[in-house]
C-alpha cells in the first residue's frame, strides 16, 4: 500500500512538472493561459453564474490540456523522426487540427457567454 501511495505522489509531481513545463516554454500553451486569464478576469467582471463557471473552467481547461497533447505528438513525431518527413507533418497536423476545432468551439462558446453580457452593460 506504502509504494502505491508514494507511486501515486511521484506521478502528481510528474504532472506538476509537466504543467509547469508546458507553461513556461510553449508560445501555445504560454496564449492560451494568457487568454485563459482574461476571460477569467472578464468573468468576474460580469459576474458570470455558477453554470457559465462551470463551462469556462473546463473550456480553458480542456483547450490547455489538447495543446499539451499536440505538443507531446510533435515532440514524439520529431524524436522518431527528427528529418521532414511526410507522414510525420500529416500526423503534426492532424493533432494541430484537433486543438484548432476545440478553439473554434472555445471561440463560440465565449461569445455565448460574453455577448448578451457585453450588449446588455
Amino acid at each position: 500500500m506504502r509504494k502505491f501511495i508514494l507511486g501515486r505522489i511521484r506521478g502528481i509531481g510528474y504532472a506538476f512538472k509537466g504543467a509547469y513545463l508546458l507553461i513556461t516554454t510553449e508560445a501555445s500553451v504560454k496564449t492560451q493561459f494568457f487568454i485563459g486569464v482574461l476571460v477569467t478576469i472578464a468573468g468576474f467582471y460580469f459576474e458570470i453564474s455558477k453554470t457559465e463557471w462551470m463551462i469556462q473552467i473546463a473550456t480553458i481547461g480542456l483547450i490547455m490540456s489538447l495543446e499539451g497533447i499536440n505538443t507531446a505528438i510533435e515532440e514524439i513525431a520529431d524524436f522518431i523522426h527528427p528529418e521532414h518527413h511526410k507522414k510525420i507533418g500529416l500526423i503534426k497536423d492532424l493533432a494541430a487540427g484537433a486543438v484548432f476545432i476545440f478553439a473554434i468551439t472555445a471561440v463560440i462558446i465565449g461569445c455565448f457567454i460574453y455577448i448578451p453580457k457585453i450588449i446588455h452593460s
